[in-house]
C-alpha cells in the first residue's frame, strides 16, 4: 500500500448528513425511505441497483479549518497529523495556497471533494480571487483526490500541474485504488470524490510565473516516491516539499528510498538555500529536512551496519530501536509503534541492495 497501513475504522453508524444524502439519491431514482429500510431488492438485481445507488452518494461537509499565513503570499491549511479515519473525514494532508497578483495557485488540493471543497471556503476569506492553478507533489491520494472540487469549481480546464510520472500513475491504477480507500478508511465520508488526473506535466527546474510570484519545480530523484515534485515560491523564500519530510510523523518509504532521501535533501538545500520547508504532514519549519533527515539515518545507518556485519533483520531493527536519533521519536511520533518494524525491514532490504 502507498500509506502506512492506518488502523482499522471502527463499524460507525452513518451520520445524520450522510443518511440525508442517501435519502436524498433514492429519491432523485424515484424511491422512497421503504426502499432504504428494507434493502431494496434481493439477489444479483439488488447488489447492481446498490452500487449504482452508491454513485450518487456524496459525503457529509468537512469542518472549516481557519487558514494560517506564512509569508506574504503563502497561507496553510494545516491537516493535523493522523491517518484517514472517519473521525477526520480524511483531512490528514495539509493544503498550501499562494495568493498571486493573477489569482491563486494551490499546493496540494487534499483528500477528498470535500475537502477540496473546505480549501475553497477558506481561500475566500482570504481573497476573492479565482484558484488559477493547482499542483499535485505526487500520486498518494491524500494530496490529489481534492482535485475534484477545484475542477468542478473553476472548470475543468483548470490546469492541474504534476510530474509525468505522477500523472501517468493516477491514470494508471493509483487513482482508483486511492478513491476507494479513503472511502473505505472514513466509512464513506469521502463518497462522492472522482478522480481528476492532473492534465499540465512539469520538469525539473521549470520556472513557472503568476503575476507577482515566481514558482520553481524542483525534483531530484526518487525520495518518498520516484516522482516528488517540490515548489519553491521564490519571493518568499518558502519551498512545499510534499511528503519527502514530515515533521513528526513516519514517512512511508514503500515506494522510496532512504539513500534517495538523503541525496534529494542535499540537492534541495544547493538549489534553494535556508527555506521554510513546508510538508504535507506537521508543521512547517527551516530546519525539517535536516531534523527528519536526522531520524531517517537513525533507521538507515544502523541497517548497513547490521548487512555490513552479516546480521539478521531482528537484530538490525534491535539496533535501530536502541539509535537515539530513533529512539527520541519513539513516544511523540504518529504511526512510530506500528510501522517502525516495517521501515526497518525497507531500510535493510534497500541496504543488501546498495551491498551487492
Amino acid at each position: 500500500m502507498t500509506l502506512p497501513q492506518p488502523p482499522a475504522p471502527r463499524p460507525a453508524a452513518p451520520s445524520n448528513t450522510t443518511v440525508a444524502s442517501r435519502r436524498m439519491a433514492l429519491r432523485r431514482l424515484g424511491l422512497g425511505a421503504g426502499a432504504l429500510g428494507l434493502g431494496l431488492v434481493a439477489g444479483p438485481e439488488g447488489a447492481l441497483f446498490a452500487a449504482q445507488v452508491g454513485d450518487f452518494l456524496v459525503g457529509p461537509p468537512v469542518a472549516d479549518v481557519a487558514p494560517r499565513q506564512l509569508s506574504p503570499h503563502v497561507w496553510l491549511i494545516y491537516a493535523r497529523d493522523g491517518f484517514p479515519t472517519p473521525e477526520n473525514r480524511g483531512l490528514m494532508a495539509s493544503v498550501v495556497f499562494v495568493v498571486t497578483s493573477v489569482g491563486v495557485v494551490v499546493l496540494d488540493s487534499g483528500a477528498s471533494l470535500q475537502i477540496g471543497e473546505m480549501a475553497i471556503r477558506m481561500i475566500r476569506t482570504v481573497t476573492p480571487k479565482p484558484v488559477v492553478a493547482v499542483f499535485n507533489s505526487h500520486y498518494h491520494g491524500d494530496h490529489w483526490l481534492g482535485n475534484h472540487a477545484f475542477a468542478q469549481t473553476f472548470g475543468a480546464d483548470l490546469p492541474i500541474h504534476a510530474l509525468p510520472n505522477t500523472i501517468a500513475q493516477i491514470r494508471g491504477t493509483e487513482g482508483s485504488t486511492w478513491r476507494s480507500l479513503m472511502e473505505r478508511w472514513t466509512n464513506q465520508a469521502t463518497a462522492g470524490t472522482e478522480v481528476v488526473v492532473p492534465n499540465r506535466p512539469v520538469t525539473p527546474g521549470e520556472r513557472l510565473r503568476f503575476g507577482d510570484v515566481t514558482l520553481v519545480m524542483h525534483h531530484h530523484g526518487t525520495a518518498h516516491t520516484p516522482s516528488d515534485l517540490c515548489v519553491q515560491v521564490v519571493e518568499d523564500g518558502i519551498t512545499h516539499v510534499g511528503d519527502i519530510a514530515m515533521t513528526n510523523r513516519i514517512a512511508n518509504l514503500d515506494d522510496g528510498s532512504y539513500p534517495g532521501t538523503f541525496k534529494y535533501y542535499a540537492a534541495m538545500q544547493a538549489a534553494t538555500g535556508t527555506q521554510l520547508w513546508v510538508p504535507g504532514h506537521g508543521e512547517p519549519g527551516r530546519d525539517l529536512l535536516e531534523t527528519y533527515g536526522r531520524f531517517l539515518a537513525g533507521i538507515w545507518e544502523p541497517c548497513v551496519q547490521a548487512v555490513k556485519e552479516g546480521r539478521d533483520l531482528a537484530s538490525a531493527k534491535a539496533l535501530v530501536l536502541r539509535d537515539p536519533r530513533v529512539a527520541v521519536r519513539g513516544t511523540t511520533m504518529a504511526g512510530f509503534d506500528t510501522n517502525i518494524g516495517k521501515y526497518v525491514s525497507l531500510a535493510y532490504l534497500e541496504a543488501e541492495k546498495e551491498a551487492f
